[in-house]
């Protein structure tokens, strides 16, 4: 990972909430929650040319819980449950674009969020919409756009909301969908056959 200063600097933080509310039957929905941020901060630490942390929407107890998932020197901090992603994006420190990646797409390619970072060139936010009708990812440009502070969106904000409340033609930008892990239906689009995922998998293999 290349850290850079300032005006070029990008990060990306994985948002993770204090407590799992789902798992697949027969599997503890604590360490489903911890497995899929662990999978998905690995996705994310093998990013190049971005820093990268850990936001969690909890206590000091859930932050323990996830510095313990992460390399040295990562930084996990505490944020606002009922405004996680702006939050994360304020303590992210001084940078040009934040992207906040929800904790449940253990997944995910990497090649999309550098495509939102590129799309921050020109928009205020951009967007990884997921098939549920929810956002996987949410990469802001800094400082905040008056906008999005008013709206303050999080993972669960509706993509025809942002299109709704952009005061330009090109201040949201949507990158190429994927898939959040927020019920059975949704196991179905893990590939076994790629590699990475690793503590999820072994969530999935033993009851």
């Amino acid at each position: 990972m290349t850290t850079t200063d300032g005006a070029d600097r990008r990060v990306v933080v994985v948002v993770v909430p204090a407590v799992g509310t789902w798992a697949p039957p027969g599997r503890d929905p604590e360490a489903w929650r911890l497995a899929m941020a662990e999978d998905t901060y690995e996705v994310i630490a093998a990013l190049d040319r971005v820093d990268v942390a850990v936001a969690v929407a909890g206590d000091d107890h859930a932050v323990a819980e996830m510095r313990a998932l992460t390399w040295p020197g990562t930084p996990t901090y505490a944020v606002d449950p009922d405004r996680p992603v702006l939050h994360a994006v304020e303590l992210a420190g001084p940078a040009a674009a934040v992207v906040a990646v929800s904790h449940d797409v253990p997944d995910l390619p990497g090649l999309l969020i550098g495509k939102l970072f590129r799309a921050l060139s020109n928009a205020d936010v951009a967007v990884t919409p997921a098939e549920d009708g929810s956002l996987a990812a949410v990469g802001i440009k800094l400082p905040v756009a008056d906008w999005l502070a008013d709206l303050a969106p999080t993972f669960d904000t509706p993509l025809e909301l942002l299109e709704a409340r952009k005061p330009r033609r090109h201040a949201v930008a949507i990158g190429p969908g994927w898939h959040r892990l927020r019920s059975n239906a949704d196991l179905a689009r893990l590939d076994p056959g790629l590699e990475g995922w690793d503590a999820t998998r072994s969530i999935l293999r033993h009851s």
